[in-house]
């Protein structure tokens, strides 16, 4: 296999050639690394490498250049190679440009001149670009599922392959030749669907989340005994709390149910947490953060799943089900929430075959050439549709409110109403969902006049409300009508709920039962951004650190 390529650009032959000998110092050993003197000659390099399906990785420009800038270039050279990391260098009086190019042409990063030294000043930047540009493009065959499109197992399975960043090939029995070689080679039957394929494991009949874990060589058991901190959850709260327990000396553990970033780890894009002015997507969030959970030592479960919170005197036991538990001295519930089921007759007997609560990138690909409905007007909503709208042939999003306006943020407002495939319809509900074996067509009705309508689709995505999962806590674990912990003054407040035992106040996060702490969503009265639940986090490991030196 060929290395993948670098591309510089720049008219000046000494800066060329320098830049060209820093870039080959580094990253010489695992890519080609060709500079250029011109956009017109780069451009000619990038069109011989896309004739000989040659990868290129990273591509940095001279925004001052003769011919053309150096925005121009690389505004022409993403036609070539869409997936590459494009980079500027440019002088502090060129920023303005810089900045523009981010929007316009998804500019990843620009980078000031001189950038020396290297070491401080060039080689982060790149080392964070082409590590997201190798986990995007690494080899896609390693797993390889084969399974029905609207298989609501095999959609599972994707879906959670996809959230755990494990590239996988889809095959789907009715739409590929493929299928039925490996069937044949594994004597393998519809009973057995989804079959996955795991490179020196094995083939895999319609696996558990946790046989597909421990396969794929991903953490399901603990291998301690007692605990300092479990946090539950790997959303951004939970994530959060496990860096800054385990940097700060905890012996910490976190378990998941399903895959690391939570709600937020769906999200296509987050385009206003700070430090990011390009934005980033939840799964490219949590990859970074849970590669600093790792880092600094913290043990990560997942595919498995908290049922039971036992308070033993100072120790909390976590039952995870088939007689396994975890015993800590302090835990941080951070489940965060779920996005609530559509109440509309012949939905629920189409999830996952249609209808889908939330949006992963397998099913946004799913959708090409398609026209798909959403609902919901929230932020999630619309960075969902924006996404969708580059696979599908229309996406059509169906809001109660009057507008956009009243719930999501101007700047995704302002994107929407910019996308011509996407169609906003107000006060627009869905009444009914038809099909016989996966979603075929929807009944939706206007609020006001109560007028219906039959569409036709296969697809529908669900972003309404925020459901909390936390039956599983029991009865000594206060929480609202709805299901949110109640934590801090508020369990003092709600007396009839609670049964605090101790003659101090609760810490702020502390729920009714001392030494169990809830940060997030999960929280009655969180804030629901990702900065918060990040913020949170971070603050209940200060309150566990309290908690543990008065115990």
């Amino acid at each position: 296999m060929a290395k993948p390529t670098i591309l510089s650009v720049d008219d000046d032959p000494e800066v060329s050639a320098a830049i060209g000998r820093d870039l080959r110092a580094k990253y010489g050993a695992e890519y080609r690394v060709v500079p250029t003197t011109s956009g017109a000659e780069a451009l000619q390099v990038l069109s011989a490498l896309k004739k000989r399906e040659q990868s290129i990785a990273l591509v940095i420009s001279d925004q001052k250049m003769p011919e053309m800038t150096g925005v121009d270039f690389l505004e022409q050279a993403k036609k070539e190679c869409p997936n590459a990391k494009l980079v500027l260098l440019t002088a502090f009086a060129d920023t303005d440009a810089a900045i523009k190019a981010i929007n316009d042409i998804g500019l990843d990063r620009y980078l000031m001149k001189p950038w020396h030294p290297p070491e401080e000043r060039l080689y982060p930047a790149l080392d964070d670009l082409l590590g997201d540009w190798q986990r995007t493009n690494r080899d896609a065959n390693l797993v390889r599922v084969i399974g029905h499109r609207w298989s609501e197992r095999s959609h599972e399975v994707r879906n959670f392959l996809a959230r755990n960043h494990v590239h996988a090939r889809w095959t789907d029995i009715e739409r590929s030749d493929e299928a039925a070689p490996y069937l044949e080679l594994h004597e393998a039957g519809p009973q057995d669907l989804p079959l996955v394929i795991v490179p020196d494991f094995g083939a895999l009949r319609s696996p558990s989340t946790v046989e597909l874990a421990s396969a794929l060589g991903l953490r399901t058991s603990a291998d301690g005994e007692l605990y300092d901190l479990c946090i539950i959850g790997a959303g951004p709260a939970g994530l959060a709390a496990a860096v800054y327990g385990a940097s700060e000396g905890l012996r910490t553990i976190v378990v998941e149910r399903e895959a690391p970033g939570g709600q937020a780890g769906l999200s296509a894009a987050i385009e206003n947490y700070l430090g990011f002015p390009k934005g980033l997507s939840g799964a490219d969030l949590a990859q970074r953060a849970v590669a600093q959970v790792r880092r600094f030592g913290a043990q990560m479960l997942l595919a498995r799943d908290v049922v039971q919170l036992d308070v033993r005197g100072p120790i909390k036991a976590l039952n995870l089900g088939d007689n396994v538990e975890i015993e800590s001295r302090a835990v941080v519930v951070a489940t965060g929430v779920s996005y609530r089921r559509l109440d509309a007759p012949g939905a629920d007997a189409v999830a996952g075959r249609g209808v889908y609560y939330g949006a992963s990138a397998a099913e946004a690909e799913e959708c090409a050439g398609e026209d798909v409905y959403l609902v919901g007007g929230a932020n999630s909503a619309g960075q969902a549709a924006l996404n969708l709208a580059k696979h599908a042939r229309q996406v059509v999003m169906l809001v109660r409110s009057d507008d956009l306006a009243s719930g999501m943020s101007s700047y995704l407002v302002e994107r929407i109403q910019q996308t011509s495939n996407i169609r906003v319809r107000p006060r627009t509900e869905v009444i009914e969902a038809h099909g016989n074996g996966h979603l075929e067509a929807l009944t939706i009705a206007n609020i006001d006049s109560g007028a219906r309508e039959h569409v036709e689709t296969n697809f529908l995505f669900v972003f309404i409300g925020a459901a909390p999962r936390t039956a599983w806590l029991g009865d000594e674990i206060a929480r609202d009508d709805k299901g949110f912990v109640i934590t801090g003054r508020g369990v003092l407040a709600n007396c009839e709920l609670s049964n605090w035992p101790l003659l101090r106040d609760p810490l702020p996060l502390e729920t009714s039962v001392p030494g169990v702490f809830a940060a997030g969503d999960v929280r009655l009265d969180s804030m629901k951004r990702v900065a918060a639940a990040v913020g949170e986090g971070a603050m209940a490991v200060a309150l566990v650190h309290q908690y543990l030196e008065t115990t």
